[in-house]
């Protein structure tokens, strides 16, 4: 089996006032796979980022295409591109500017290719960015870093704050004119309706631990949800979900490798989506929802 992109164990990060920010998270990507890593504020979302990108020092093991981001991140920077959640280009650059740089500083930027998805776009390349919207900027770092030929794309938070119209645009461009099955894309977010549909593996994060890693086309093998009424609620009580919630006098159960067979009588059986295991996972109880990591 090829080895993965990212291979994380025992990672922890402690901030001042002994703040945990990452607590031994595992967790592997693999390659030419599309990765969310998701979580509530804090859970520890952006440390591993930083962590991947050599941004932070950390405790643990991490390797991130074969090398330590601590000792090897001028190289790392070679095949990796990402986009933050913020604006980091100054305003006073034009956007020919922009083009101009990292056509200097990164061998493997393709001008041309650049210049074609702008070409796309309403920026022009003689606007300074303080004069474009949320959304243009957002393209012009797109048209950037697919303009470079990663092995990996870190984003974390890329269409914060922008409408739908320019969310939805990030992510069809984002799988129409640059993912090919050999880069990997890891991206976080909170919108995980939007992107779940995008994803082929998903990382929950909570309290700077992992609780769940797993492959989408296997969380219907493993997760069920009951829709029941509260006459069977004793009884799908009884077979221990790992989350409940009430919607319109309805009882909602989700469950974690627990046979159909046991369910089928008490109410109506669904596959939940990722938001709903989001949610489960969140607000689980206890680390029921939990999985080892993938080899």
């Amino acid at each position: 089996m090829n080895q993965p992109v990212i291979k994380a164990r025992g990672l922890r990060k402690t901030y001042a006032k002994g703040v945990v920010a990452l607590d031994g998270a595992d967790f592997n990507v693999g390659a030419g796979r599309i990765v969310g890593l998701m979580g509530p504020n804090g859970a520890g979302k952006t440390t591993a980022l930083k962590a991947i990108l050599g941004l932070t020092p950390f405790e643990g093991e991490l390797s991130v295409l074969g090398r330590d981001p601590r000792v090897a991140r001028d190289q790392l920077m070679n095949d990796v591109c990402f986009i933050a959640d913020v604006a980091v280009l100054p305003k006073w650059l034009r956007v020919r500017n922009a083009l101009d740089y990292v056509a200097g500083v990164h061998p493997r930027f393709d001008r041309a290719k650049a210049e074609d998805v702008l070409a796309r776009t309403e920026v022009r390349r003689g606007s300074r960015i303080g004069e474009l919207s949320k959304g243009m900027i957002t393209q012009l770092h797109l048209a950037l870093i697919m303009a470079i030929d990663a092995r990996l794309l870190v984003l974390d938070e890329p269409t914060l704050g922008l409408d739908l119209l320019y969310r939805r645009t990030f992510y069809e461009a984002l799988l129409n004119d640059y993912f090919d099955h050999e880069t990997t894309i890891l991206v976080t977010t909170h919108q995980v309706e939007e992107v779940e549909h995008l994803l082929t593996d998903v990382l929950l994060i909570n309290h700077g631990r992992i609780v769940l890693d797993s492959a989408v086309d296997q969380l219907p093998n493993r997760f069920v949800q009951l829709v029941t009424t509260p006459a069977n609620l004793p009884a799908a009580r009884a077979l221990q979900p790992v989350h409940e919630r009430e919607v319109f006098g309805r009882h909602v159960l989700v469950y974690d490798g627990r046979d159909t067979a046991d369910l089928e009588a008490l109410g109506e059986l669904r596959t939940p989506s990722i938001a709903d295991l989001f949610v489960a996972c969140m607000q689980a109880p206890n680390t029921a929802a939990q999985t080892g990591v993938r080899q």
